[in-house]
């Protein structure tokens, strides 16, 4: 799964996602991709379980891009443990996602498997997601 070798802040805060993407909101490397169309946080696990169905179906065919990374970690305090006593451990990273971004590239397969191969990506996330195509791309390419 993807996590950080090293993180600044072992705990850090909360913080607030409050504004569209400005950064990763085109298409850089593949013809085809999935864009969000909301906030919210990924976890690594999330991203990696759309990274299987996605590769899984384009028969490892093509290549794919994961044009998000999960480097916020998040702490979580065990079941059943009292208000108080300092903050939890963290428990696993996760990926920041503001609407606009761009999750997953695709390229090097047809348009209807790259299609359905990102729809079953789009899926296993907890986003609300549409498929997108690179602006000059044609069937002949």
């Amino acid at each position: 799964m993807l996590q950080p070798k090293k993180t600044k802040y072992r705990r850090p805060q909360k913080g607030r996602m409050k504004s569209i993407t400005k950064r990763g909101a085109e298409i850089a490397f593949g013809s085809f991709g999935i864009k969000t169309l909301e906030e919210h946080w990924l976890s690594a696990r999330q991203i990696e379980a759309a990274r299987q169905a996605i590769t899984r179906y384009m028969k490892r065919e093509g290549q794919l891009w994961i044009r998000v990374f999960p480097d916020k970690p998040v702490t979580r305090k065990p079941l059943d443990v009292r208000m108080g006593k300092g903050k939890g451990t963290p428990e696993f990273f996760a990926a920041r996602i503001s609407p606009g971004r761009i999750l997953f590239e695709a390229d090097g397969v047809p348009y209807a498997v790259a299609k359905e191969a990102l729809r079953l990506g789009a899926q296993k996330l907890p986003v609300a997601t549409k498929f997108v195509v690179r602006r000059d791309y044609s069937e002949e390419n």
